[in-house]
């Protein structure tokens, strides 16, 4: 079966058991709930530093379906996890990711701004996390400005190819990006592992663009402040899942649980899931 009529089977087949698709009292029941994926945005960010083990570390904890890291590349070659291009807003050093060395990277404090009980947290490998959380919790990877590093895409894939987590009946990886251009080197690097195209901008939710994306995407996420119900159906007609982010509130939480997205982006896994 191919990817894509994977993906539109698995959405056609959630929607006709998803108790989404009966009627409800208005507040959700915590099974219900559960009907949506728990994304951990850069791990429990609203808990401890981001993009830590000490981060994906506690959205495991609190039983997040998925932990969502930031991928980029070091001076030497090291794919790291972090979300700035730059270190300075989130670790104790100042400069451009790409013009770090490993080393140098490695020797940053990345948790003591959240927290002194998070001094000395390092910024992890990707093949760390990888190695760390694969079987245990969903992986959501974003490629972050995969224009500045060239081939960056083949060798995510070769690290995901090494663990055997390229195939469909593996652990839960996805991999998504703002990059479009991006994301179809990846759907032909890895096939059969779902990816996911980033935005924020309305003029990617007009019919054209959403079927220009379904050809390689499985899965549309965008900023909450641009879902509608008109555009989750429109996404989901066309075989494609939408999980949108990124949460900070509780009242977001809910916005999203009424749009019947089906993944939610939070920083506080606890405001999709209320057993935390």
């Amino acid at each position: 079966m191919s990817k894509k009529l994977f993906i539109g089977t698995g959405v056609a087949f959630s929607l006709l058991f998803s108790p989404f698709s009966q009627t409800f009292a208005e507040e959700p029941t915590v099974g219900e709930r559960k009907q949506v994926d728990n994304v951990a945005h850069r791990g429990a960010t609203g808990y401890a530093p981001e993009n830590t083990i000490a981060g994906f570390d506690l959205a495991v904890e609190m039983k997040a379906d998925y932990i969502e890291i930031d991928v980029q590349r070091s001076k030497d070659g090291e794919t790291v996890v972090i979300h700035d291009t730059t270190v300075d807003r989130t670790t104790d050093g100042t400069g451009k990711v790409g013009d770090l060395t490993f080393e140098q990277l490695r020797s940053l404090d990345a948790g003591s701004w959240k927290g002194e009980q998070f001094a000395g947290e390092p910024i992890p490998t990707f093949e760390e996390i990888l190695d760390r959380y694969h079987g245990k919790v969903g992986i959501l990877i974003e490629l972050k400005a995969p224009e500045l590093y060239p081939g960056i895409e083949k060798q995510v894939a070769e690290a995901i190819k090494e663990r055997n987590l390229d195939k469909p009946q593996n652990e839960k990886i996805i991999i998504q990006s703002f990059n479009f251009e991006s994301m179809k080197k990846m759907d032909q690097l890895l096939p059969e592992v779902p990816i996911g195209v980033l935005t924020s901008n309305l003029k990617d939710t007009t019919a054209e663009a959403l079927q220009e994306f379904s050809t390689y995407a499985d899965w549309f996420n965008p900023n909450y402040g641009i879902v509608t119900k008109e555009l989750v159906n429109q996404v989901h007609s066309l075989g494609m899942q939408i999980g949108s982010w990124t949460v900070r509130s509780q009242e977001a939480a809910d916005f999203l649980f009424d749009m019947k997205v089906d993944a939610i982006i939070t920083d506080y896994p606890d405001y999709v899931d209320p057993r935390n």
